[in-house]
């Protein structure tokens, strides 16, 4: 059987019975990175006591996967198998997909298991969404494609998950304001760890918050739903904001779209251009 397993985000209590038994029984694993999973089963082993026999690990990631699925026999999966991402629920924005979908593939006998996972853990403690909502991971780094996520999150009518860095995470809040500073949002760095932190409101206040805090760690933002329902207009702020055209036109033409008063609008990208 191949076992998918998810890791602590956190705190090592989070790890779940079965999968400390898991761990234990399986006899190769395949790891996101082989350092980080040696030092959490030394970590595990110090917690719970347990004797962690030696095991066989196998780099697997985003770099290298395609490469060790050509040439992996499926007779491999004759034993007892685990994958490992370095935190958290294996797939969801951290490899493992490709090796669900070639266990599909070939037949071969697999079970993922419930544990730690960072974008329901935001959601919940948002209390932005009952039900539907978007996970949306990691947006792109930067430029056009960027502006467009963004852009996105703001327009769905779900509630909307995004994983960021403490690198850039100012800077999306900052993006954010800009566009609607007063969507209600939800921000959390270092889920399940002794810092963990949660701020939430408008997204003026929350960016003025963040000016002033610690941003290292991990962060999820949660993005409260376009209650004004965008979804329909095929045209994007952020193609508006990617036109040469006059402020003033611009200014116009996003007024139409997000219902602000075309001089606050004006103000602002008057600014941004300073």
């Amino acid at each position: 059987m191949l076992y998918f397993i998810p890791t602590p985000i956190g705190n090592l209590g989070d790890i779940s019975f079965r999968a400390l038994e898991l761990l234990k029984t399986c006899e190769i694993f395949f790891c996101e990175d082989t350092r980080i999973s040696k030092s959490l089963l030394l970590s595990l082993s110090h917690k719970f006591k347990i004797d962690f026999k030696t095991k066989k690990m196998i780099s697997f990631h985003s770099h290298n996967e395609k490469e060790i699925l050509k040439n992996l026999n499926p007779e491999i999966f004759s034993q007892d198998i685990a994958f490992l991402s370095d935190a958290g629920m294996p797939g969801i924005s951290d490899p493992g997909y490709a090796l669900v979908d070639f266990a599909l593939k070939n037949g071969i006998k697999f079970e993922v298991l419930p544990g730690a996972n960072a974008a329901l853990v935001a959601l919940v403690s948002s209390a932005l969404s009952e039900k539907e909502f978007v996970f949306m991971g990691f947006l792109a780094n930067k430029g056009k494609d960027r502006i467009k996520d963004i852009q996105r999150a703001l327009n769905h009518s779900y509630a909307s998950i995004i994983y960021e860095s403490p690198k850039r995470i100012l800077s999306l809040v900052e993006q954010i304001s800009f566009i609607d500073e007063n969507r209600e949002i939800f921000a959390i760095k270092e889920i399940s760890k002794k810092f963990e932190t949660k701020f939430k409101g408008k997204a003026k206040e929350v960016f003025n918050e963040l000016k002033e805090a610690n941003l290292n760690g991990e962060w999820v933002l949660v993005i409260s739903k376009n209650h004004q329902n965008l979804n329909h207009n095929s045209l994007l702020e952020s193609d508006i904001l990617e036109l040469d055209i006059p402020l003033k036109t611009k200014s116009k033409l996003l007024s139409k779209i997000n219902g602000k008063s075309p001089k606050e609008i004006y103000a602002k990208l008057l600014l941004s251009q300073n």
